[in-house]
């Protein structure tokens, strides 16, 4: 999925992806969008492990970034998120998040996201729920 058009809009804004570092990328499916996010001070809890808020976070926004790529006239916003932490990343790691919309509907999209570690071991799987806003002269979604 080719998310250039949506990197492009959010550089010209401050958002929390920029306050602790996410960074987005492209991939060649056109279902898929990745996201990364290195574990430092800004991102861990009081032990020294990816804090499962900065999980969800890095989720929910690369699951937007998609929908935007998706819907480039409309405003796509999180409804729901849901996830299973199943095993850690430490200061020092960096975390990618890979997201696939499993559903995409006229209002609303479901993605699921994959976060591992440098290893590729699984982090945490998250069910992400967008809400698409449509502009009254947007053509309608397949």
């Amino acid at each position: 999925m080719n998310i250039d058009a949506v990197l492009r809009k959010m550089s010209s804004r401050p958002g929390l992806e920029k306050t602790i570092g996410m960074e987005f990328f492209s991939t060649p499916e056109e279902d898929t969008c990745m996201g990364r996010l290195h574990v430092d001070d800004r991102t861990v809890q009081p032990y020294g492990f990816l804090s499962g808020g900065a999980t969800l976070a890095l989720a929910e926004t690369v699951a937007g970034v998609g929908s935007a790529a998706l819907c480039p006239n409309d405003i796509c916003v999180g409804m729901n998120v849901c996830a299973n932490h199943v095993h850690t990343a430490v200061r020092g790691e960096t975390v990618t998040a890979t997201a696939r919309i499993i559903h995409r509907g006229r209002q609303s999209h479901v993605w699921n996201v994959e976060v591992r570690n440098n290893s590729g071991v699984l982090i945490s799987d998250i069910s992400v729920t967008n809400f698409v806003i449509r502009h009254a002269n947007t053509p309608k979604h397949e």
